[in-house]
């Protein structure tokens, strides 16, 4: 019910009524609320530090004034005027946009100019043979009395990775 919510409820309620907003989850008055009272505490702890930081030993209206003017000033920005925004724009478009590279599909422009070309190394291990057979006695005793005909194997599984590399941002020659 209405009349079971508190006072600082109360008047983010009829604040969004008097702002024609009539339809909202009941949360949203909680975020508000969450809101304000992180504002206030933050105002209030920076109007603390400015009045200690004059010596005097309570905040005083000129303390409150000069945090919620630092807030005003640090926190909320306004854009920047439109003029502003149309030169930038007509400065940006002056360069041209990369010709695109023909074909069936979407088209995109050449490789180098995009930021999804790839751009790591992936480490992949060798296979290695599942397990080696077990020696029978006739190769322990070939094995135990190596003859001079006998060759030494060199094909044995190695476990060193093989590396694939992909450029890091390399343009390619044209």
């Amino acid at each position: 019910g209405e009349e079971d919510l508190p006072r600082d409820a109360k008047i983010v309620k009829s604040l969004l009524k008097s702002m024609g907003v009539e339809e909202y989850e009941p949360r949203v008055v909680h975020q508000f609320l969450e809101l304000w009272y992180r504002y206030v505490v933050d105002v209030l702890t920076d109007a603390q530090v400015y009045s200690e930081h004059a010596g005097k030993s309570t905040i005083d209206s000129d303390d409150i004034k000069l945090a919620i003017q630092s807030k005003v000033n640090f926190s909320f920005s306004q854009p920047p005027p439109r003029e502003v925004l149309l030169e930038l724009a007509r400065n940006r478009n002056k360069t041209p946009l990369p010709k695109s590279v023909g074909g069936t599909g979407i088209p995109l422009p050449p490789e180098e100019d995009t930021l999804i070309s790839p751009n790591y190394q992936l480490v992949i291990p060798k296979k290695q043979a599942s397990q080696a057979p077990e020696e029978t006695e006739e190769e322990e005793e070939v094995a135990a009395a190596p003859s001079s005909s006998q060759e030494t194997k060199t094909d044995m599984p190695q476990n060193t990775p093989q590396r694939v590399s992909f450029p890091l941002g390399v343009k390619r020659p044209k």
